[in-house]
């Protein structure tokens, strides 16, 4: 059913046909407008047998959430940024006890300095907690991947963090294909937990594991990853079977026909690779794009096969590993280490700088004439950066950097 609508509404109308019955969350910004509606579905009786439990923090939800599922039911919620970091000892949790649940992850940029904007920081700082984590890179996909991702999660017994990003998807209005009621309920079958707390037939759920077990237990959430990479493929042709289009996946492919440049990346960004890549095609540049759809479990293999043997690959990524460099960029090294591959990485849209399709142009027939730096933060204004660098250089009380950056750039908020 085509509908005129917000990426956040379609994505609590998406989860409300997957039918949860325990929704658990506390806003924060940009994630709001899901809960919000979600909520109103729960009160005003739209969304049956489901109850919507307000908490006072985002560790009570996903606590809250971690004893919903252990008596065995379907549960859900959302966060971004602050709030996923205040869940954190819960999100390690939930992984560990092997509970399926879905949370979406409205990505938006981790402080200091604050910011509410969109780049994926958060997700990054949870990518070795167990969680399956899947990107959508457009409204379409949120929608289609939060469907798949109650399916995932109770096939392997395991959280799904669906990953969109903040304002740049959650805010966007837009015409999307939202499911009927009854393709959900074809796809989706009847919720079949594989532990449950039951006064019936007591079972204890979150044992302590001395060092005779646990790494065999925690070989388990490496296991059960590998598990899912092997389903979220036919899964996703499942969901094509249903639904009429192809969505989810572990990577989806651009313009790789005789691509030599091969850019890879993740989430919305990818419209505006792609865009890049025809103007780039149409001056004879051979590019190409790679779009990574599953992050956790990392698709090794698939992002081999989908590569093949470019001259160079450019990595574009909306987070980085302070005193490292792009984290996206280390696994796909990693993807590439059996072959000869010139590696570039660009960190760009950080705190919700736009990523233009001008920039990303001239960025990659840079890499395309081998004259990119192996680290390039897009659009950086060096002069800004240096000015401060050589004030802390020279004064030893030289002030708050965030404050003095603004004032220098005379932005509002120096004080």
């Amino acid at each position: 059913m085509l509908e005129q609508i917000e990426g956040s509404k379609a994505v609590a109308r998406a989860v409300a046909s997957c039918r949860p019955e325990v929704i658990c969350a506390y806003p924060i910004s940009p994630q709001t407008h899901i809960v919000e509606a979600l909520g109103s579905m729960v009160k005003g009786g739209e969304l049956k047998s489901c109850e919507f439990i307000n908490v006072e923090s985002e560790f009570g939800a996903m606590s809250a959430l971690i004893g919903a599922s252990a008596t065995g039911v379907r549960s859900y919620t959302a966060t971004a940024s602050q709030g996923l970091l205040f869940m954190i000892e819960a999100v390690y949790n939930a992984a560990g006890l092997g509970l399926p649940m879905v949370m979406t992850l409205a990505n938006r940029a981790i402080g200091a300095p604050i910011n509410i904007w969109n780049d994926h920081s958060d997700a990054m700082a949870v990518r070795d907690s167990g969680w399956i984590q899947l990107f959508a890179d457009s409204n379409q996909a949120a929608v289609d991947l939060h469907i798949q991702a109650f399916r995932l999660s109770q096939d392997v017994s395991l959280p799904v963090m669906v990953c969109m990003d903040g304002y740049i998807l959650t805010h966007a209005v837009e015409r999307l294909d939202l499911p009927e009621q009854e393709s959900v309920d074809k796809f989706l079958p009847p919720f079949e937990p594989r532990q449950v707390l039951d006064v019936d037939d007591p079972v204890s759920i979150g044992a302590m594991v001395g060092p005779d077990a646990f790494a065999e237990v925690r070989y388990l959430a490496h296991a059960k990853q590998m598990q899912a990479m092997e389903l979220i493929p036919t899964i996703a042709s499942e969901f094509r079977s249903v639904f009429g289009r192809d969505s989810g996946g572990l990577v989806r492919g651009y313009g790789l026909d005789g691509a030599d440049t091969i850019v890879v990346a993740m989430g919305s960004v990818l419209g505006a690779i792609e865009d890049a890549v025809d103007e780039l095609r149409g001056a004879g540049i051979m590019a190409g794009a790679i779009g990574i759809t599953t992050f956790r479990p990392f698709p090794i293999s698939a992002i081999r096969e989908a590569i093949g043997t470019p001259a160079r690959v450019v990595v574009v990524d909306r987070a980085f590993s302070a005193g490292m460099g792009s984290i996206l960029a280390t696994d796909v090294a990693l993807a590439l280490s059996h072959q000869s591959v010139r590696i570039y990485t660009v960190v760009a849209g950080l705190g919700g700088r736009a990523i233009t399709r001008t920039s990303l142009v001239h960025c990659l027939e840079d890499a395309a004439n081998d004259a990119l730096e192996p680290l390039t933060f897009l659009d950086l204004d060096h002069d800004v950066v240096n000015r401060e660098l050589a004030r802390m250089g020279k004064d030893r009380r030289s002030g708050p950097s965030a404050e003095n950056i603004l004032r220098d750039m005379g932005l509002p908020g120096s004080g």
